[in-house]
C-alpha cells in the first residue's frame, strides 16, 4: 500500500497528502488521478442487482505489522476470497484509518477498516467498515495486547497465529455502498472497487487511541482527505427495498 516512511499524513511536513503525487514518478496517480479515494457519500443510485457480498474466508497465519502509517494484520498464507462481478479476490490484509476515510454527506466517523483483496490480475477490491464510538470491537479486542506490543513509531510486526477474516464480523446480509476508486495512500492505484457497509459499529475510545499511539506524529491521524467524484457514479445495495441515505 505504500511506503510509510516516504510519505506522512502531516502537510506542514510537506510530505503529506496533497503532495503525495509530487514525490516520486510512480505516485503521479495521487495528484493527477481522476477516479481517487476516499470520496464524500452524498447522493446514490440504487442498484438491486449488486447482491451480497460474496465471501468465502478461512483461517490462515497471520503477522500483526507497523507499516508506520497504518497498523495492518497481514496474511502469509490463503485466507479466503470475495467475488464481485466474476472475478475472485484474495484476501491481502485489513488496516485501520483514524479518523474515518470516507465522509457521509460531510460526516466523518471515529475509525474506518479496509479489508483488501487481491485478483489474480493485480487488480484490488477493498471492504470497508465505518465505526463511532462506544462499546469495543471484539476484533480488535483480541489484537490490543499485541498492538501495543509494537512499539511507537518504528515499523515492526509479531505474529499472531491463525486468523480468519470473518471474525472481522464483515456485515453480510447489509446494505452497502459500491464505487470505483483508488487506494488511498501511494501509490494511488486507481481501478479499486470499492464495498462501504452502510451500518455503523462500534469501537471504544481506548482501542483507537492504542492504534494511533504505536504510529509516528505525522500519522497519528491517518486519513486523506476527500478527493473529487468527477462524475463518477455511486451505488447503494438494499436488500429489503426503500433506502434513506442516512447513516446510522
Amino acid at each position: 500500500m505504500g511506503t510509510g516512511d516516504s510519505f506522512n499524513y502531516d502537510e506542514s511536513s510537506g510530505r503529506g497528502p496533497s503532495h503525495w503525487g509530487t514525490l516520486k514518478p510512480e505516485w503521479r496517480q495521487c495528484s493527477a488521478g481522476r477516479r481517487q479515494s476516499p470520496i464524500d457519500i452524498g447522493r446514490v443510485q440504487i442498484r438491486s442487482n449488486l447482491g451480497d457480498l460474496q465471501k468465502n474466508y478461512s483461517a490462515a497465519s497471520a503477522a500483526l505489522v507497523n507499516g508506520t502509517f497504518i497498523v495492518e494484520v497481514l496474511w502469509q498464507g490463503k485466507a479466503g476470497k470475495i467475488q464481485i462481478n466474476r472475478t475472485e479476490y484474495g484476501v491481502v490484509n485489513v488496516h485501520w484509518h483514524s479518523p474515518s476515510e470516507h465522509t457521509f454527506n460531510g460526516t466523518r466517523y471515529d475509525l474506518e477498516l479496509h479489508l483488501v483483496h487481491k485478483s489474480g490480475q493485480n487488480n484490488f477490491a477493498v471492504v470497508s467498515m465505518l465505526y463511532q464510538i462506544g462499546l469495543p470491537d471484539p476484533f480488535l479486542a483480541k489484537l490490543l495486547p499485541s498492538i501495543r506490543g509494537l512499539g511507537g513509531g518504528s515499523k515492526n510486526e509479531t505474529e499472531v497465529g491463525s486468523m480468519n477474516p470473518e471474525s472481522i464480523g464483515i456485515l453480510s446480509g447489509r446494505k452497502y455502498y459500491r464505487y470505483v476508486g483508488s487506494l488511498t495512500a501511494p501509490p494511488c492505484t486507481e481501478g479499486v472497487i470499492w464495498t462501504i457497509f452502510h451500518q455503523a459499529r462500534t469501537v471504544s475510545r481506548q482501542q483507537v487511541e492504542a492504534l494511533k499511539e504505536v504510529l509516528p506524529i505525522v500519522d497519528k491521524n491517518n486519513s486523506r482527505p476527500t478527493q473529487a467524484l468527477n462524475g463518477r457514479q455511486v451505488f447503494v445495495y438494499h436488500p429489503w427495498g426503500n433506502f434513506t441515505n442516512e447513516k446510522s
